[in-house]
C-alpha cells in the first residue's frame, strides 16, 4: 500500500504491491494523480468523440498526454475546455476506480476489436504474457470504462482537484513515421490548486522567453523549408552573439593548453566502422555517394578525426596529456516530429574536446574540465545540476574498463565535492559520462556540458604512447564539450536572458536618440567616438518622436539609450536610459568609459 499525504493533512491510500509513504509533492505521487487524469482525459473525450480510438498516455515530466485517433475530428485549442468540462461531471461522479487482472487474454482481445480499439489490442497482445491487468472505472457498482494499464491509480476520481490541458499535437504511433498520425493532448495535473497555478504562470513565463517567439521579435535566427527542416540561418544579430561566445571559448581554451584543430565535414563509411557508430548509431547518420561504390558520411562525431590526427605523430608519456578541441559542426538524422527551434536541430556545432592522457592523469584532467564548466557558467549567470550516466544496454569494450571508467569518474565528482545522481544505463556506447544540466532565470534544465570517459575507441584506432620502460601503452581518452551544442546552448541562452543579452553579448550595446533634427550633428560625433571604442552603437536619426525611439529601443532589448537634446549639448553629456529606467546626465567620456569596462569584465 503507497499512502500519500495531501494539501491539508488529508491523506489517501493507494492500491500497490510497494509499502511506503510519499509526501503529495512528489515525484511519484504526481505520476500516480497524473496517470490516472489521463485516463479521465480519455475517458472524456471518448463521451465527446465516441468514434475516437486510445492509444497510449504516461506521465512525462511535468504533466501527461494522451494520443487519439479520432476519424471524423481534429483537436483544436477551442475543444480543451468542452473536454475540462467532461472531466470535470466525471470527477463529480466520483467514479471508483479498480484494477483486475486480465484472466482470459484472448477475450480480452475480442472485446478491443469488437470495439475498434485496434491500439488496446495490440498493446494487449504484446504484454499478453505479462499478467496484463485493466484500469476500471465503475458508477454504482456498474463498470463504465476500462483501459489497459498496469496503474497504480488513486481509487476514486474525486481526489482529482487541479488540472489543466495545455494543448494539442500530432504524434505518430509508437513514435514512428511509418504508422498512422494520431492526436495527442498534452496537460498537467497537480495535488493542490495552488501548486496548478504556479505551474500555469511558470508556462507563461516561458513562453514569453521562448526563443522562436524572441527570433521574430529580435531577428535571430530562422529555419527555411528551401535548406530543410533543423538546419538553422544564423541572422546579424544571433551570429554575433555566437561569434563573442566563440571568442571566449577560443580564449580560454589556449590559456587551458588546449590546441585548436580543424576537420572535414565528411568522412568514408570505413572510419565509422572502425569507431563503432555504423553499429550503434545509424540510425542517425546521413550517408553520401561521394564515389562509385564508396559510401561516405556526414559526419555525427568529431572524435575519429581527432584520434587520427593524434595517430598521425609519436607521443611519449612526457607529451601527455594532449588536450584537442574543435569548433565542429555535426549532423544527425532527428526525427522531424522532435525537432524544436535551436534546441534540438539536424546539424549544429559541437564545442568538442578530446583529452589524450596517461591512467595517472585522467582524474586530474577530469578536474580541469569541471573546473572549465564551473567558471563559463558563472560568467553565463547559470547554475547547474550533475548526473552520472552508467553503462548502457548496448556499448563495447571490457567489462573491467567500464567499471574503472565509472569510479574514475564518480572519485573525480567526490574530490570535488560536487553532489550528483545517478542516471543509470545511460551512458555513451563506448563510455560512461557526468552530464551538468544547466539551469536557467526561471528554474528550467538544459543539457550542456559533458565529460565522458573512454578506454574503448583509443583501443579500436590503436593509439599508443611510450612509457617511461618504453613500452607502447594505449591512452585513456577523455570527450568533453562546455557547451554542448552552439545552437542549444545559444538558444538556452536567449530564454534565459529574455533576449535582453548582457552588454558583452548584445548585438546592439547602446543606441544615441537626438530628440530633434538640430541635435543630430552632435549625435553623430558621439557615435563616431562609440564607435572608435570599440562600442556597438546605433544613431536612430529617424523623424519619429523621442518615446517612439525609446520604445523601439526597448522593444529591441537594446541595453542603453542615450538621450540628446539642447541640454545635453551644452554639457557635452547625454541622458541615459537602461533597460530598468532612467540613469540619469553623464559625460560622454564617462559613458564611453563605463560601457568598454563593462563589456570587458563581462
Amino acid at each position: 500500500m503507497i499512502k500519500i499525504n495531501l494539501p491539508h493533512g488529508n491523506s489517501v491510500e493507494i492500491e500497490s504491491n510497494e509499502n511506503k509513504e510519499l509526501n503529495y509533492s512528489d515525484r511519484e505521487a504526481l505520476d500516480i494523480l497524473r496517470h490516472t487524469t489521463a485516463h479521465v482525459m480519455a475517458q472524456a473525450v471518448q463521451r465527446l468523440f465516441p468514434n475516437a480510438k486510445i492509444a497510449i498516455g504516461p506521465t512525462i515530466e511535468n504533466g501527461f498526454y494522451y494520443d487519439f485517433d479520432i476519424p471524423d475530428h481534429s483537436l483544436n485549442m477551442d475543444d480543451l475546455p468542452k473536454i475540462e468540462e467532461e472531466m470535470q461531471k466525471i470527477i463529480k461522479e466520483n467514479q471508483k476506480v479498480e484494477k483486475q487482472v486480465i484472466k482470459n487474454v484472448q477475450e480480452q482481445l475480442t472485446d478491443f476489436n469488437l470495439r475498434g480499439e485496434v491500439y488496446k489490442a495490440e498493446l494487449l497482445m504484446e504484454y499478453a504474457q505479462q499478467n496484463p491487468t485493466l484500469y476500471v472505472c465503475s458508477v454504482d457498482g456498474k463498470a463504465v470504462w476500462n483501459d489497459l494499464c498496469r496503474g497504480p491509480h488513486i481509487p476514486e476520481t474525486k481526489y482529482i482537484k487541479a488540472f489543466k490541458l495545455l494543448n494539442t499535437a500530432g504524434a505518430y504511433w509508437r513514435g514512428d513515421e511509418k504508422n498512422k498520425m494520431l492526436q495527442r493532448i498534452y496537460a498537467t495535473a497537480f495535488w493542490a490548486k495552488d501548486d496548478l497555478k504556479a505551474y500555469l504562470t511558470f508556462l507563461e513565463e516561458a513562453e514569453k522567453r521562448d526563443h522562436r517567439k524572441l527570433s521574430n521579435q529580435l531577428e535571430l535566427f530562422s529555419i527555411k523549408d528551401e535548406v530543410g527542416p533543423g538546419l538553422v540561418l544564423w541572422h546579424p544579430n544571433l551570429a554575433f552573439v555566437r561569434e563573442q561566445i566563440e571568442n571566449y571559448w577560443r580564449s580560454e581554451h589556449r590559456k587551458r593548453g588546449y590546441v585548436i584543430v580543424n576537420t572535414p565535414h565528411i568522412a568514408k563509411k570505413q572510419l565509422w566502422d572502425i569507431s563503432g557508430h555504423t553499429g550503434f548509431y545509424d540510425d542517425n547518420m546521413y550517408y553520401l555517394n561521394v564515389e562509385e561504390d564508396k559510401d561516405y558520411v556526414l559526419k555525427p562525431m568529431n572524435c575519429p578525426f581527432h584520434m587520427l590526427i593524434y595517430k598521425s605523430r609519436r607521443y611519449s608519456y612526457r607529451n601527455l596529456p594532449i588536450r584537442m578541441a574543435e569548433l565542429g559542426t555535426v549532423y544527425r538524422k532527428e526525427r522531424s516530429g522532435t525537432l524544436h527551434g535551436l534546441s534540438r536541430v539536424r546539424g549544429f556545432t559541437q564545442d568538442d574536446a578530446h583529452i589524450f592522457c596517461t591512467q595517472d592523469q585522467f582524474v586530474s584532467e577530469i578536474h580541469n574540465v569541471i573546473d572549465l564548466v564551473d567558471y563559463t557558467m558563472k560568467i553565463f549567470g547559470l547554475t547547474y545540476e550533475v548526473e552520472l550516466s552508467t553503462r548502457p544496454e548496448k556499448f563495447v569494450g571490457e567489462i573491467e574498463n567500464w567499471d574503472k571508467a565509472e569510479a574514475g569518474l564518480k572519485q573525480a565528482l567526490e574530490q570535488k565535492g560536487i553532489e550528483y545522481q545517478i542516471n543509470e544505463g545511460d551512458g555513451a556506447f563506448y563510455g560512461p559520462k557526468i552530464d551538468f544540466k544547466l539551469k536557467d532565470a526561471i528554474g528550467r534544465t538544459w543539457q550542456a556540458a559533458t565529460i565522458q570517459l573512454d578506454f574503448n575507441l583509443p583501443s579500436r584506432f590503436d593509439l599508443k604512447y611510450t612509457e617511461k620502460d618504453g613500452s607502447l601503452q594505449t591512452p585513456v581518452m577523455l570527450h568533453r564539450v562546455i557547451f554542448g551544442s552552439m545552437e542549444r546552448f545559444v538558444g538556452a541562452l536567449t530564454e534565459h536572458y529574455a533576449g535582453a543579452f548582457p552588454l558583452w553579448l548584445a548585438p546592439v550595446q547602446a543606441v544615441l536618440i537626438p530628440i530633434a533634427d538640430r541635435h543630430i550633428e552632435f549625435a553623430e560625433s558621439v557615435y563616431n567616438r562609440m564607435k572608435e571604442a570599440g562600442l556597438r552603437v546605433e544613431l536612430d536619426d529617424r523623424s519619429e518622436s523621442m518615446n517612439s525611439k525609446i520604445r523601439d529601443a526597448q522593444n529591441s532589448k537594446i541595453f542603453y539609450m542615450l538621450v540628446i537634446g539642447d541640454k545635453e549639448i551644452e554639457a557635452n553629456a547625454v541622458a541615459v536610459r537602461t533597460r530598468k529606467g532612467q540613469a540619469g546626465v553623464q559625460s560622454i567620456d564617462e559613458v564611453i568609459s563605463n560601457l568598454v569596462s563593462e563589456a570587458k569584465n563581462r
